[in-house]
């Protein structure tokens, strides 16, 4: 639901209980940390989530093993925040060391060593190479398909990643193509009111925007906003991306009053459930400051014309 300090709270109380009737370095315990560092990565706070992960890492190497998929999903873990702190080949040790666990004790064709294929590509993506991650994208659409099925959200996903290559490379023909791919099974599967469904419209709504078509945008984008809005509330920090890219638009097409509205409903969320130093609650600040800019300099323009 995007309450993070409710989560953290419960997810405590839960840790208390385990710590003093299971001990600090009981699997059970591990589960508690790692729930924890979920929160801690959502909320942005990149080292207190890998503190956790890594003690959470430290209770199930040495009660399970390091060939135990528990010890895997805690390296899977620790390798998401190094990526999302933009420290690659951290992310890439611990992507490689789930990954490694996963094709030896699940197989090569596993839906779950696929999600580290997915991870890896990612990292790649990231990195800019976009060879090597359509490489790792494409491996677990393939197992996707055949294990999971055409139609499955799994699936959705690696159309999803696969679009996001695409889209960065700037080839948005097919960014487009793939992200239609998963906004059918998205439809199809979870329907039309389903936050996925809206990750979708959001993902095609990028496209329009980055080549200009920006009614076609503000279409996707608003597609999106209604779902979440219906469904996560406007106190979601997924409403308020969806604020944030309306904004976006808006400041694009010079409608600098509407820009604004929709960024500092983005910002007003952001700062109330991110806080106000997460990456995204600095960035909806930023375009609020542009968008301010270019108002005065459009007034200053104006008024010389005027002269």
């Amino acid at each position: 639901q995007g309450d993070y300090t409710k989560a953290l709270e419960y997810y405590f109380k839960g840790l208390e209980i385990d710590e003093k009737v299971l001990g600090k370095d009981h699997p059970g315990t591990a589960t508690d940390y790692n729930n924890i560092g979920v929160v801690y990565r959502e909320k942005g706070d990149y080292p207190k989530a890998l503190e956790y992960y890594f003690k959470a890492l430290e209770i199930r190497e040495n009660k399970l093993g390091k060939e135990h998929h528990d010890t895997a999903q805690s390296y899977n873990n620790i390798g998401t925040v190094y990526d999302d702190q933009g420290n690659y080949l951290k992310a890439l040790e611990y992507f490689f060391k789930a990954l490694e666990i996963r094709e030896n004790k699940l197989g090569k064709d596993h839906p779950v060593t696929a999600s580290s294929y997915n991870n890896i590509g990612a990292v790649y993506d990231d990195q800019g190479n976009y060879p090597k991650a359509l490489g790792y994208y494409f491996k677990a659409l393939e197992i996707d398909e055949k294990e999971l099925g055409k139609d499955h959200t799994g699936t959705a996903t690696d159309y999803n990643n696969i679009g996001m290559v695409y889209w960065n490379q700037g080839d948005y023909p097919k960014a487009l193509e793939y992200y239609f791919k998963a906004l059918e099974i998205a439809e199809k599967v979870l329907g039309k009111e389903h936050p996925n469904t809206a990750t979708s419209y959001n993902n095609i709504g990028l496209v329009y925007w980055k080549q200009g078509d920006y009614p076609k945008a503000l279409e996707y984008y608003f597609k999106a906003l209604e779902i979440v809005e219906k469904v996560l509330g406007k106190d979601h920090p997924n409403t308020a991306s969806s604020y944030n890219n309306i904004g976006s638009v808006y400041n694009a097409q010079g409608n600098y009053p509407k820009a604004l509205e929709y960024l500092n409903k983005a910002l007003e969320t952001r700062k109330k459930k991110l806080g106000p130093n997460h990456p995204k609650t600095k960035n909806t600040q930023e375009s609020i400051d542009i968008v301010h800019a270019a108002m005065g300099e459009s007034h200053t323009n104006l008024h010389s014309s005027k002269d």
